[in-house]
């Protein structure tokens, strides 16, 4: 018996909320909102002028933008044309954003006016880059004070003028897909060894991600979403595409300031936000924070929080919805799933089991914590909750592969999972808690730094010796790197020296802020760097040495 299956895409979630809510408000930004109807008609346009452009199937479409409607209308305009959205972190040095762009051949790129200086030093060196497109924020009370530059090279159009270009005679555009496992979607990492790598999401994927946010985060047609986690940052955990599958409410947000946030809250009603630890301390620690009459369910994931930052956030009626995983699942993969029995404990206790890692989501396969180094034999460890092995994970949430890196993907996939690089232990309930990284990541405010990328940095000053960066203690950010220099002889150099050579070679924020010199390195015998006794040194007896 023949049988009729539709392919599974998140661009059905628009269609479907804008023929059953037209007239119900999907995004508010400032003063400005956007009916359903009115969403959807926006994305069409924009569908449609990529495709005047000379957008073809695949191809790639590159923004650098914060999170303003611009930004979440790309996420539905870039595959409705048939392109490929590259969603690239606003934060990132020019050098950066060139090796992304050309990594990915880019064909357009999207850019909001305040970041042009990202974008100016490296014009003539987008390999790939046909046209450019300069969004003007028109709710800013202080326009950009960055001059767009007059260049024929790649070509640059306002906004206004792209959209302009849409054939008004163009044919329909069709919200439905041939393949779901099509590629939907290319998010850069963080280069955890050194080069970025393009991570490529699914249709398919994309589409059951959202679902399991819409499941686990109480997603609903009442709904009225903060965008306090970058959009740039795994599709935003695919949340943009949960919330119009709910017909929720999508509350846009240029920065994260505590001032703002708490107006905002105050002002829409806000009922969901996300975002790492180091958002939700800025959130509760805000001068104009107060307890929440209405609640806020707030899902968090970046790094696990501390006991201590979950039971203030629960005083302020804040209802946390831990979950963990990488930019290769598509965002969250595990969450903390509630027991009944944690209900009678004391809020500490009960903080203490919700900064676990916990299970598999609804939309995800089980997750699994294997022996060290174990090979094609993947061996599970034993679920004591102390003996430590690698967290794996595969399915329909786990990554196309990396974009033009056929090593990289199949070193990943070693034994037919998802190797993670994270360690944690499994507990005898199923849940797993992580204990460290085995790539020295760092993770700082919830983004991933590479330890590899800012050695190289500094290394590349003349008077460096050798180095090592491990990630340090930090009250608000919960780590930071820090950087310890041997110096080459006959060569004095100082530590603001090395910080201000660092930041001419990568994004400030991966930028050591303290440096230290020193006489001679750890080492092993072979000459191995011994890290782990700097990382004693500075954490000394915490237990705050956990990534997530």
């Amino acid at each position: 018996m023949e049988t009729w299956n539709t392919e599974l895409t998140p661009l059905s979630f628009l269609r479907r909320s804008a023929d059953a809510f037209p007239d119900r408000r999907a995004i508010v930004y400032s003063d400005q909102s956007l009916t359903y109807r009115e969403f959807f008609a926006a994305v069409e346009q924009r569908a449609h002028a990529l495709r005047a452009a000379g957008i073809e199937p695949g191809d790639r479409v590159a923004y650098l933008m914060p999170n303003i409607p611009e930004m979440l209308m790309a996420a539905y305009a870039v595959p409705l044309a048939g392109g490929v959205l590259v969603p690239i972190n606003t934060r990132l040095a020019p050098e950066e954003v060139r090796y992304i762009c050309n990594h990915s051949q880019a064909k357009l790129l999207v850019v909001d006016s305040q970041l042009w200086p990202s974008i100016t030093p490296i014009l003539d060196g987008l390999d790939t880059v046909e046209a450019i497109v300069d969004v003007e924020d028109t709710t800013l009370t202080t326009p950009a004070e960055v001059a767009r530059p007059d260049v024929t090279s790649p070509a640059v159009s306002t906004l206004a003028e792209f959209l302009a270009k849409a054939a008004e005679d163009a044919p329909d555009l069709t919200w439905d897909v041939e393949d779901e496992r099509a590629t939907l979607s290319i998010n850069y990492t963080s280069g955890t060894t050194g080069r970025p790598k393009g991570v490529m999401y699914t249709h398919r994927g994309a589409y059951l991600n959202a679902f399991g946010e819409v499941f686990h985060s109480g997603h609903d047609t009442n709904s009225v979403y903060l965008w306090t986690l970058p959009m740039f940052h795994c599709n935003g955990w695919c949340t943009g595409w949960a919330l119009a599958a709910a017909g929720g409410t999508q509350v846009c947000l240029r920065e994260v300031r505590g001032d703002v946030i708490w107006d905002l809250i105050d002002r829409h009603r806000v009922t969901h936000l996300n975002g790492a630890p180091t958002v939700m301390s800025t959130i509760i620690n805000a001068e104009a924070a107060h307890s929440l009459p209405q609640g806020i369910t707030a899902t968090m994931a970046g790094a696990p929080p501390s006991p201590t930052l979950i039971w203030q956030m629960e005083e302020l009626n804040f209802r946390i919805v831990h979950v963990y995983g990488l930019t290769e699942t598509y965002g969250p993969y595990t969450v903390c799933e509630w027991q009944d029995s944690w209900e009678g404990l004391d809020d500490r206790s009960r903080a203490r089991l919700l900064s676990r890692q916990g299970v598999g989501m609804v939309q995800a396969d089980s997750v699994r914590v294997v022996t060290i180094d174990s090979g094609d034999e993947l061996v599970d460890v034993p679920t004591d909750g102390s003996t430590i092995g690698e967290i794996v994970m595969r399915g329909n949430n786990v990554m196309k592969g990396y974009f033009r890196d056929p090593e990289e993907t199949e070193k990943a996939f070693q034994g037919g999972w998802f190797h993670s690089g994270d360690l944690g232990v499994m507990h005898e309930d199923g849940y797993i808690e992580l204990r460290d990284r085995s790539k020295d990541i760092i993770v700082s405010g919830g983004e991933n730094i590479s330890t590899v990328e800012i050695e190289q940095a500094i290394a590349s000053h003349a008077a460096v010796l050798e180095v090592a960066v491990i990630g340090a203690p930090d009250t608000k950010w919960g780590e930071r790197p820090k950087a310890f220099i041997t110096v080459r002889e006959g060569q004095p150099v100082t530590e603001d020296e090395i910080i201000e050579h660092v930041r001419t070679q990568i994004a400030k924020y991966k930028s050591p802020r303290e440096v230290e010199l020193v006489e001679a390195l750890p080492k092993t015998s072979t000459g191995k760097i011994q890290k782990f006794e700097l990382r004693n040194q500075e954490w000394g007896d915490s237990e705050s040495r956990i990534q997530g």
